[in-house]
């Protein structure tokens, strides 16, 4: 399995963003665009979670 590189993602849903924002981008592609965009910000925030988690328990320590 691939490790997770938020920045990587980060940087493709500013990509998106800007693909979204284009006023030439078809509808049918900002539906794929939005489902990919769920995606990565769901695999986002379980990284957060786990770095946070991580941060307390150092801070436990």
């Amino acid at each position: 399995m691939e490790k997770f590189d938020y920045t990587k993602a980060i940087a493709t849903l500013e990509e998106i963003a800007l693909k979204v924002e284009d006023p030439s981008t078809g509808v049918e592609d900002i539906d794929k665009y939005i489902s990919q965009t769920e995606e990565l910000v769901e695999k986002c925030r379980a990284y957060l979670r786990t770095v946070r988690e991580k941060v307390d328990t150092i801070d436990r320590k």
